[in-house]
């Protein structure tokens, strides 16, 4: 009989939000982070009403070992390989609260300056838009209609934006609620 140092997997749910959809897999893993490191973008849902429900969906399976990955995450496996070995790589994984400054995500048509705190899962907890004029404006939870990951915490482009508690509390403080959501 012949043992392996190799711990057992177990099936994790996974989920890549693009946008205005998303695209779901099982994956056998040894731990839930095994699968955050390996794929850029994911997030492993284990909230058992979620988890039940997806056990009646057709799913693709497949081992985070395997040599070839169903569509998509493919390219997500891809995506982490690369980042990798880029410096920053993982620096604010495993963080309960990272606070970031990011540039809007609509090139031109978004000159704004996000400052952003984000929980462990890369969901915003709060957020301050810097508009051009100087305009500082925030929002929390309550004010969204959907609220997933925006943030990969492995990312190591992230690394660089990280700014500290306090300059995000000054510009929450100082910025007016949104009444856009309302």
């Amino acid at each position: 009989m012949t043992t392996s140092d190799t711990p057992p997997t177990s099936r994790f749910l996974v989920h890549h939000d693009y946008g205005m959809g998303g695209l779901w897999w099982w994956i056998r893993a040894r731990s839930r982070r095994e699968i955050l490191e390996r794929c850029a973008e994911v997030e492993v849902i284990d909230t058992p009403d979620q988890v039940a429900k997806a056990d009646t969906w057709d799913l693709d399976e497949v081992d985070i070992d395997a040599p070839v990955m169903p569509a998509g995450l493919d390219e997500l496996r891809a995506k982490r390989d690369a980042q990798r070995t880029r410096p920053g790589f993982g620096a604010l994984a495993g963080r309960e609260i990272v606070h970031l400054r990011r540039r809007g995500d609509y090139g031109d048509d978004d000159p704004a300056v996000y400052l952003m705190e984000v929980g462990s899962d890369g969901r915003r907890l709060r957020q301050v838009e810097l508009a051009e004029d100087g305009t500082a404006l925030r929002s929390g939870p309550d004010d969204w209609i959907f609220n997933p990951p925006v943030v990969d915490l492995f990312d190591p482009d992230l690394a660089s934006m990280e700014i500290s508690w306090e300059e995000f509390e000054s510009q929450w403080r100082r910025a007016r609620h949104d009444d856009s959501y309302a």
